[in-house]
């Protein structure tokens, strides 16, 4: 897909810092919603990984990695599936007492604010201030959806009966250069998102 491609690139463009400067929430009515996604998550100071196929999700897992110097350090996972990519790593993560970052999936992208929505599933009984201030994120590109509540409903189709608690969300990926009534209350955290195409 290649707005994502677009979107995905570089990142160092000084055009692409001119558009988000340029922002305006009331024009985008008409905004696919991956664009819409995209637009938010960046302004909130979000880092994207754009993936192709697994393969790529494993070297730009590592370049994460290798940028940080967080190679054979402790990590934070609760989701087996999640597994093999830290034990190729050679990353702990049984009982870590100093890991350097979370590596989760979430349950959806939420377009309308750039934020991403966790439940019990991804982050236990943890609160948001209780996670590692680094965070690496799995997900795919059928995972992005227009508004909170709609990963609301998504969540009660997609669990019947074994409904997830401590559903979240995590909306900024850096700290404010003023503090506001809007980031009141919320914790800032570096974050990577690793978004595997799969439409």
């Amino acid at each position: 897909m290649s707005l994502f491609k677009k979107f995905f690139g570089s990142g160092n463009d000084s055009s692409d810092e001119e558009k988000d400067s340029d922002y305006n929430p009331f024009s985008l009515d008409n905004t696919p919603i991956d664009e819409l996604f995209t637009l938010n998550f960046k302004k909130n100071g979000g880092k994207f990984l754009y993936c192709e196929n697994m393969g790529e999700v494993k070297t730009h897992f590592e370049d994460i990695l290798e940028e940080n110097d967080w190679f054979e350090s402790e990590a934070v996972c609760y989701e087996p599936k999640l597994f093999s990519l830290l034990d190729e790593n050679k990353l702990n993560y049984n009982k870590p007492e100093n890991p350097k970052f979370l590596l989760a999936s979430c349950e959806n992208l939420i377009a309308d604010e750039g934020s991403i929505l966790f439940s019990s599933n991804q982050i236990k009984q943890n609160k948001p201030l209780e996670l590692p201030a680094n965070i690496i994120i799995m997900a795919t590109t059928s995972q992005i959806i227009g508004s909170k509540s709609d990963g609301l409903r998504e969540i009660k189709k997609r669990y019947e009966r074994d409904y997830p608690t401590n559903i979240t969300t995590i909306k900024y990926f850096e700290k404010a250069k003023e503090e506001d009534f809007l980031h009141y209350g919320s914790v800032a955290k570096n974050l990577y998102l690793l978004l595997l195409e799969d439409l």
